[in-house]
């Protein structure tokens, strides 16, 4: 699908879901005082053809917030994860999912956050939303959030927000100076993809991985910190409704980098979009 430097695996979204058509550093400014407030409104979840890079935005969406299904958003700049809910769709995510290649887990040996670049670098290369001068973590809660606030003078740094957290269900009234009670959860886990393959990839495609939109999900907090490394079948979001559409989204960022999963996860993932 993509002209990247091999982006790293990213896989065509018609191989994905076969038969269905899919679209897809913080600003540097003075004060803190917060900017009037911003609507959020629907991102939508219009259909159509694959993207090529040059078609992806390279900002968040102006209009954010509201949830959309991961098998309407293959490279991850819509906001959220919609649940999956209907019959055909199931089917839809468990064709995505039975693609899978699985392996062990390799060691942790050598594993550290800095081998995948600083913490929500904008310089990522062959992502969505980079090099906008405006660094992940703040593009991923522009993305996500309703009510953004921003600091004075910029259009990047959110100072507060509400966000609805698909992990757990629970509306979250979020700001700055409590930045932790919402976390950026990579899907699929950093230390997992270390021992999964990462190891052995240049450390661009690491970054890439890092920062990619389709692998982040705003969440709560203390949610995410229970997670840790775990893959599907030792960790599930607690909101039962929203399983199968993780388990899809953990399907497509391995689809999309080439990355095994154990036996076990795959079972499991496969599991929660059953019926």
């Amino acid at each position: 699908m993509s002209t990247r430097p091999r982006r790293q695996g990213r896989v065509p979204t018609l191989l994905l879901i076969p038969g269905l058509l899919l679209a897809a550093s913080a600003c540097k400014t003075p004060g803190d005082d917060p900017a009037p407030a911003h609507s959020s409104s629907s991102a939508g979840a219009s259909s159509g053809a694959s993207k090529t890079p040059s078609e992806l935005p390279s900002k968040a969406p102006a209009q954010a917030g509201h949830p959309t299904s991961p098998l309407k958003n293959p490279h991850g700049t819509k906001p959220g994860l919609a649940p999956i809910t209907t019959l055909d769709d199931r089917v839809s995510a468990r064709r995505v999912i039975d693609q899978l290649r699985t392996k062990g887990r390799g060691p942790r040996t050598g594993y550290e956050r800095d081998e995948f670049g600083y913490a929500w670098m904008d310089t990522a290369d062959g992502v969505p939303l980079a090099h906008n001068g405006c660094d992940t973590r703040n593009d991923l809660l522009r993305r996500d959030g309703q009510d953004l606030r921003f600091r004075s003078g910029s259009d990047c740094v959110v100072t507060a927000m509400t966000l609805h957290d698909p992990y757990t269900g629970k509306t979250i009234r979020w700001t700055k100076s409590r930045a932790t009670t919402v976390q950026i959860d990579h899907v699929m886990p950093l230390s997992y993809d270390w021992q999964m393959g990462a190891a052995q990839w240049p450390k661009s495609k690491r970054e890439a991985i890092a920062n990619d939109p389709l692998n982040l999900i705003p969440s709560d907090g203390p949610t995410n910190a229970a997670k840790g490394d775990s893959g599907p079948a030792s960790w599930l979001p607690p909101n039962k409704q929203i399983r199968c559409a993780y388990s899809l989204r953990f399907a497509q960022v391995s689809l999309t980098y080439d990355l095994p999963v154990t036996a076990a996860d795959k079972r499991v993932m496969l599991a929660q979009c059953d019926g």
